[in-house]
């Protein structure tokens, strides 16, 4: 099982293939098997890069006391200079975009391009998450239900009210990319899970106009309709951005209709 110690932790990772330098990052309480649709497919074209997530999967937990999006933006960065790669072409799914858009933020002119799937800007873009965060779950809320529940019962919970929230299909219509998701979630360790929590709630707007390179926006057409506002703000801050809709596909809408995300990927990297 490849590992690579960056950060004072053990990452696992996986590379395939060769050429320009195309990096998967995965959405939190994941794992690197996500890409799975896209591995051989891209792997014939680029050198390719998956890897888990500290607190996710293979990598597993660490030593420090809370994670931000920061956090995982440095990983990434350590990871890309000790596998020596340069000018990357970074693809991240919900929170795997979120750590995309930090690390393009933190080094502008670095990477080739992005492509940013079911990707929010901030945990409290629109009054609805305002509200949300600040009011109905504030972070604290959100870490006393976790303990009170367990991982067990708080992500069947947290799946239970996306569903609502979002519609059923948000995530997708497949009962196996369901029950994969559950999966990981219930594999993360209690202390691992509320850090990753804390992580996404303490995300904010970053200054995306520093982003210079092509970026590709993709979304479900069953994604929750406050996504597409986030989609909204990177268009306008962005000034190379463009977005597409994956038909019949949720929020892993990779996994979902794997022939319509790869077909668009490739599309806008042959541009």
């Amino acid at each position: 099982m490849p590992k690579i110690f960056i950060n004072d932790l053990n990452h696992y990772y996986e590379q395939a293939g060769e050429g320009a330098s195309l990096v998967f990052i995965h959405g939190a309480f994941a794992d690197a098997n996500l890409w799975e649709p896209q591995w051989q497919y891209f792997s014939s074209q680029y050198r390719t890069l998956r890897y888990d997530l500290r607190g996710n999967g293979r990598t597993g937990s660490s030593n420090l006391a809370h994670y931000t999006i920061s956090t995982y933006a440095e990983d990434l960065t350590a990871l890309l200079e000790a596998l020596e790669i340069k000018s990357p072409i970074l693809c991240g799914l919900s929170m795997g975009g979120v750590i995309a858009q930090a690390y393009a933020v933190h080094n502008p002119g670095l990477p080739r391009a992005l492509i940013l799937a079911s990707t929010s800007v901030s945990a409290s873009l629109t009054q609805n998450e305002k509200l949300l965060r600040n009011v109905l779950m504030p972070g604290w809320a959100v870490q006393l239900a976790i303990r009170a529940l367990g991982v067990k019962r708080f992500t069947r919970f947290s799946l239970w009210l996306a569903g609502y929230l979002w519609g059923k299909d948000w995530l997708g219509t497949r009962k196996d990319i369901r029950e994969y998701v559950e999966r990981c979630m219930l594999q993360v360790q209690d202390d691992e899970f509320m850090k990753i929590w804390e992580a996404i709630y303490g995300f904010d707007l970053l200054p995306l106009g520093r982003i210079t390179c092509p970026v590709l926006v993709l979304n479900g057409e069953c994604e929750s309709k406050s996504i597409l506002r986030h989609t909204a703000e990177i268009l306008r801050c962005v000034p190379c951005a463009e977005a597409k809709i994956i038909p019949i596909a949720g929020h892993a809408m990779n996994m979902e209709n794997p022939e319509a995300f790869n077909r668009l990927v490739e599309a806008f990297l042959s541009a």
